[in-house]
């Protein structure tokens, strides 16, 4: 009989060691910002978007898979809470997340100026990667219009 448990240990740290060279690949390709970002996603969650004040964009991209909601809240013209949940990759995520932060605080008018160009240079995305960002700008438009169309 053999005993699996000496392959066991050898297999998890083959494990460790494919992560640790994922890793370095992804550190090797992606910006300091992005792998911030994707580690440690700022406003994740779900507002209540029955509230009048709160706007709520949906977008995706049919070619890559990517899917993103971005919620925000808006007392007197002003964006005071944003919240994202986005099924994708960790450059989606990381534009996700940036975009929430960024629009924080602006007026609507400021938010709908807002353009993929300023998220990707940010961010410094691979061009590969562009899509992304151009996504959370549509989000972020998307939420915007919501907003518009539940208070008028």
């Amino acid at each position: 009989m053999i005993s699996f448990s000496k392959f066991n240990i050898f297999g998890d740290q083959i494990l460790k060691n494919i992560n640790f060279y994922a890793n370095l690949k992804l550190y090797k390709y992606y910006h300091n910002r992005v792998i911030d970002h994707y580690e440690n996603p700022r406003n994740v969650g779900s507002l209540d978007k029955n509230n009048k004040n709160v706007g709520t964009g949906l977008v995706g991209a049919p070619a890559c898979g990517d899917v993103m909601k971005l919620q925000i809240e808006v007392e007197n013209g002003i964006i005071t809470q944003t919240k994202f949940k986005t099924f994708g990759c960790g450059s989606a995520i990381a534009s996700s997340s940036y975009a929430t932060e960024f629009i924080k605080g602006k007026t609507l008018q400021q938010a709908s100026n807002v353009k993929n160009s300023e998220i990707a240079k940010f961010l410094k995305l691979p061009p590969v990667k562009l899509h992304c960002s151009m996504l959370a700008e549509d989000a972020i438009k998307s939420a915007i219009q919501n907003y518009k169309n539940k208070n008028n």
